[in-house]
């Protein structure tokens, strides 16, 4: 039978005044510690916010001073004037000074980046290095001032990771706790670096903390508005590339073609990354042969730069004015082309050479010439029914970028919040989903993903992959005090064939021993000194099993907040 309307109303006027006084309850049992979380987040995007800020007008006053002009932003065309043994001796320095920086301060010689931020969020409960980290950053800055052909975004992200890092270890962070702060850092240094908030929050949530969880997203938002602010007192509000709007999208003409270029930019994306790695490979292989002391790798790096940037200055550094001759229809067919392979093999060469920088502004200029080549061909066949070159140029930059990071939906707003154009979202959208689509498929999802794979780690996969590599056998086995002699004799008869653990093994290595032999438990053993095994507790597989459970809850739950 249905209620009468006063019946209705006193009802719903109940329910307004519980909802009320539970709302009140919230605020007071919840509400001062999320704002004094909100007020922390504040605080470390205003510090990742200056230390980005730092280190880009650190790289101003450095490429000033070592190429001798005021105006960095065109350094290739100044650098086209100076003596080609000035421009040979700068890399080499640069790459000398990097590699004694990351011999002494670094265990592995390896310049800390995105991928270690991402891997820190991952299984690191939000931490990562600091000490190699620092080294990383100033590296990375020698590289980005001396001739080395990488991007900025690298150093920033890891070096605001080291900010979060040492906040979170003062508060005690917990793992959910130093990931949002974490996420917080990173969200800021890349709107401070780039003047795009919309994108530096997106990247955080997209990139690193790979969730879109609603309790991270607020003080991330706050920590990205802190960092673009930071940017804009310097800066002033402009776009990184002003520039004029290329022209209208002929939109039932033109679609089809900037499906094409999607799909060409993802091989090109493709063809980026394998040349990176390969690059790294290749070094790594010459190293170990001739036997070279790793700070030698980068110097040798920069000489081979050096003598790239004789006859093609425009690798120097981040490329900047190359870019934006792109976008605005500067360059001829033949120059976007031949740009495009030189900054590859430049890229690629200073990658290998492991002397540090960021693949984003790289991958910027690389699409934007990939994209400025396309429409020299595209327009050329329908001149009447097209718009400008340089429209494909805006749509190529964003989607080789997107498809190196892996990150369609924060390459898309960077590109607009770079160029502050807004009408040309069609084109970029259309471009970058087809080149994300096809590149992911090529490699693990993105460069700083396979990075992670080529160290043993599954991340790509999911947390059902790599969530067993964060559970130690000593922290899940149980002790042999605890196990049936029927039990321990059975264990004994399993190390005699050579089926044991360690406690310092981790799930990842034991649970295929489990699925392949059907055991119910097995032997955990320590070596002596004498070089036999002691047998020290038993592995059961429930227990790993219920182990893992708890993670996957864990992360469901922490994603879906």
């Amino acid at each position: 039978m249905p209620k009468s309307t006063g019946a209705f109303l006193s009802e719903q006027l109940r329910q307004a005044v519980a909802a009320f006084r539970h709302g009140l309850h919230v605020v007071r049992q919840r509400g001062p510690n999320q704002i004094q979380f909100w007020f922390i987040a504040l605080g470390i995007g205003v510090a990742a916010g200056f230390a980005a800020l730092g280190f880009r007008l650190g790289i101003v006053w450095l490429q000033s001073t070592l190429y001798g002009t005021e105006t960095p932003q065109f350094l290739h065309s100044h650098a086209e004037r100076l003596p080609w043994f000035w421009v040979l001796a700068i890399p080499v320095a640069g790459g000398l000074a990097v590699g004694l920086i990351l011999h002494f301060f670094t265990p592995d010689g390896r310049v800390r980046s995105v991928a270690d931020v991402i891997e820190g969020a991952a299984i690191r409960d939000g931490r990562v290095e600091t000490r190699a980290g620092i080294a990383s950053m100033l590296a990375s800055l020698i590289t980005l001032s001396s001739g080395g052909s990488t991007g900025r975004e690298g150093p920033v992200v890891h070096m605001a990771g080291v900010i979060s890092t040492w906040v979170s270890n003062r508060i005690h962070a917990d793992g959910i706790t130093g990931r949002d702060l974490l996420g917080c850092a990173v969200a800021a240094a890349v709107a401070a670096s780039f003047n795009a908030p919309i994108a530096g929050a997106l990247f955080a949530l997209e990139v690193v903390l790979r969730h879109f969880a609603v309790h991270a997203f607020a003080p991330i938002v706050i920590a990205a508005v802190a960092g673009a602010v930071i940017n804009r007192l310097e800066f002033g509000d402009v776009a990184e590339f002003s520039l004029v709007t290329p022209g209208a999208l002929q939109f039932y003409v033109e679609l089809p073609a900037f499906l094409l270029l999607g799909l060409v930019c993802g091989l090109v994306a493709v063809i980026q990354m394998r040349a990176l790695f390969w690059a790294d490979d290749l070094g790594s292989n010459i190293q170990e042969n001739l036997r070279l002391p790793r700070w030698v790798r980068p110097a040798l790096a920069g000489l081979l730069l050096g003598a790239i940037a004789i006859w093609f200055p425009h690798i120097i550094g981040v490329g900047y004015e190359t870019t934006l001759l792109s976008l605005k229809g500067e360059l001829l067919l033949r120059e976007a082309i031949v740009f495009a392979i030189v900054k590859t093999a430049a890229l690629a060469i200073t990658m290998g050479g492991r002397m540090g920088g960021g693949v984003f502004s790289p991958s910027l200029m690389i699409g934007a010439l990939t994209g400025l080549a396309f429409g020299h061909i595209a327009t050329g066949f329908l001149p009447d029914y097209s718009g400008a070159p340089n429209l494909y140029a805006f749509a190529g930059m964003g989607a080789v970028a997107a498809a190196v990071l892996g990150a369609p939906i924060s390459t898309t707003m960077i590109v607009f919040e770079l160029t502050g154009d807004w009408q040309i979202g069609i084109a970029v959208m259309v471009a970058v989903s087809m080149s994300t689509a096809l590149a992911s498929r090529l490699v693990d999802r993105s460069f700083f993903l396979t990075q992670i794979e080529r160290r043993g780690l599954h991340l790509a996969a999911g947390p059902q992959a790599y969530l067993l590599a964060m559970l130690r056998v000593g922290s899940v086995m149980r002790p042999l005090e605890q196990a049936l002699p029927s039990d321990e004799a059975a264990a004994r008869d399993l190390m005699a064939r050579g089926l044991h653990v360690s406690p310092a093994d981790t799930l990842e290595a034991a649970m295929p021993v489990f699925e392949a032999r059907e055991l119910p438990f097995l032997p955990v053993a320590v070596e002596t000194d004498k070089g036999d095994l002691r047998l020290i507790g038993l592995l059961h597989e429930v227990d790993a099993l219920r182990a893992y459970n708890r993670l996957l809850a864990a992360t469901a739950a922490e994603e879906h907040s």
